[in-house]
């Protein structure tokens, strides 16, 4: 059994892991910020919504990658669990032999399904389509580095090396601040020249994390293997995760397909934006599940359910309270936001953002509750229940914009869909894991009731005020207050707001 003082160990190397997560966002964050507002002027909108369009046909195609990355993901940290290092090697060289096999799997039908949607499917402006090839096949390298880099990756989150990240973060950042003065300097065409910079970025820093891998674990050194006991449950897990994951990737790309089909490039400008202010709110919340994740399927390998089950429930409720801190002022304010941020904010670009950071909410309580689906190593029903749903996301998008609705109907459909599936892993956990999920419930009864309550009194707040930027910070720093009372009065139990309370006051030096 699980001592208090290892739940204390496991408590704080969990926060050490995600302050150093948080580190790297930050990072990623004020740079990503910085270059997307310089990107989208220097290309320009239309240039821009290619580079998005064309880049996501690559996402397709590595759906694969997602799939064998959450199996490699879960395996590696279980065997680290049980303590077996010559399992655990061997479970690293099959995982990095079957990603060799999808690489060229990728490669093949990205070079012929794929090429054949990009000249005969999509709609890029005249005179664009060489640009639009060299970023689809700049696209493809990246995607196939990408794919036999997973392993690696897997191997320093089982290992809790986040500190890793934020290192090789601030090398990323660099480059990438790199790519921007090149390209307000350069002559080249300026989307081929940008797709050739990033293409360059992504393999220098995927080979920085292979070099420390090989270098600090001793698994990560591939030898040849081909051990049905390891490859069959790894097949197993990956095959329905593929299903599930080909269905998530479908969702979002192909709804970003059909809007192009209805809506053209310029559209698409304003959904790339929408998803760079998502993703970036949502890193906040996704460090830190980073963090829980490997202690969540430890405590499963070591037969710790409850221990499990309280680990996750605490999980939910700091992601969402950290997910809620950002999201909340972020949707109230985007308009101003918007306007600081880029030099020309291309219409309907607040609006997309709003809707995904609601899907975003209720995406993220779905992918904390596979945690403990993945740890159990039985991913059937759940990968089936989600790749289904998503698969139908865009034919719903198609029907509504062939009837007449508008654009946003294509947001409002992915927020239903994620909305239904946290419902559907809340009985999938109780199938699987067997154990007692009311406490689950009432964790995402709880904070779902604290967000929307705060969000409706900030932007009857907002309607009350002037519209300025000073007025924005005040509306930002009372919905910070609301929501920090909010959780803290009604999310957290007794114990663990006086463990908060002593560990603020510590800090301020009160105590």
């Amino acid at each position: 059994m699980t001592s208090q003082k290892d739940i204390t160990s496991t408590n704080k190397r969990i926060a050490r892991n995600a302050v150093m997560l948080y580190i790297r966002m930050f990072l990623t964050m004020i740079v990503g910020l910085y270059t997307s507002r310089v990107v989208l002027n220097v290309l320009g909108v239309e240039d821009y919504g290619i580079y998005g369009v064309v880049g996501g046909i690559v996402a397709m195609m590595g759906f694969l990658n997602a799939s064998m990355s959450g199996a490699t993901s879960r395996f590696l940290t279980f065997e680290l669990g049980r303590g077996d290092q010559k399992r655990l090697a061997d479970t690293f060289s099959s995982a990095l032999i079957v990603h060799m096999i999808i690489a060229l799997i990728v490669l093949l039908v990205a070079e012929t399904v794929g090429l054949w949607f990009l000249t005969h499917k999509l709609v890029i402006p005249a005179g664009r389509m060489p640009a639009a090839h060299w970023v689809f096949q700049l696209s493809i390298l990246s995607t196939l580095f990408g794919i036999t880099q997973v392993p690696y990756n897997a191997t320093i989150i089982a290992h809790e090396k986040m500190d890793v990240y934020a290192y090789v973060e601030i090398l990323h950042a660099s480059l990438k601040l790199l790519i921007v003065f090149l390209l307000t300097i350069g002559s080249f065409d300026k989307l081929i020249l940008y797709a050739v910079l990033l293409c360059a970025v992504s393999l220098t820093t995927m080979l920085v994390y292979r070099i420390y891998c090989i270098r600090h674990f001793t698994e990560s050194r591939f030898h040849w293997i081909w051990e049905k006991s390891i490859l069959k449950p790894l097949v197993s897990f990956s095959g329905w995760n593929l299903y599930g994951n080909l269905g998530g990737v479908f969702q979002q790309q192909g709804s970003n397909f059909v809007i192009n089909f209805f809506f053209g490039v310029v559209m698409n400008a304003a959904v790339n934006v929408g998803l760079t202010v998502a993703n970036t709110v949502n890193m906040f919340a996704s460090n830190v599940m980073v963090a829980f994740r490997p202690q969540i399927i430890k405590y499963y390998s070591q037969g710790e359910k409850d221990r499990m089950r309280d680990l996750t429930i605490l999980a939910i409720k700091v992601i969402m309270f950290i997910y809620s801190l950002v999201a909340i002022p972020v949707f109230i304010e985007i308009h101003n936001l918007l306007q600081l941020w880029l030099v020309k904010v291309p219409e309907h670009a607040a609006t997309f953002c709003r809707l995904l950071l609601i899907s975003v909410f209720f995406e993220t309580i779905r992918y904390l509750l596979i945690i403990d689906i993945h740890a159990t190593g039985n991913v059937k029903y759940v990968s089936f229940f989600s790749g289904s749903l998503f698969l139908l996301v865009p034919f719903v998008t198609y029907v509504c914009f062939y009837a007449g609705m508008n654009v946003n109907m294509a947001f409002v459909v992915i927020i239903l869909a994620n909305a239904m599936l946290c419902a559907v892993n809340v009985v999938l956990v109780r199938h699987y894991v067997a154990i007692s999920v009311f406490p689950f419930i009432v964790s995402i009864v709880k904070v779902l009731f604290v967000s929307a309550t705060v969000l409706v009194a900030c932007h009857y707040i907002k309607s009350l005020m002037p519209s300025s930027y000073a007025y924005m910070l005040v509306n930002a720093l009372i919905s910070i207050l609301l929501v920090t009372i909010g959780y803290f009065m009604l999310c957290f139990n007794a114990e663990q707001r006086i463990y908060a309370s002593n560990f603020v006051l510590k800090k301020l030096h009160l105590r």
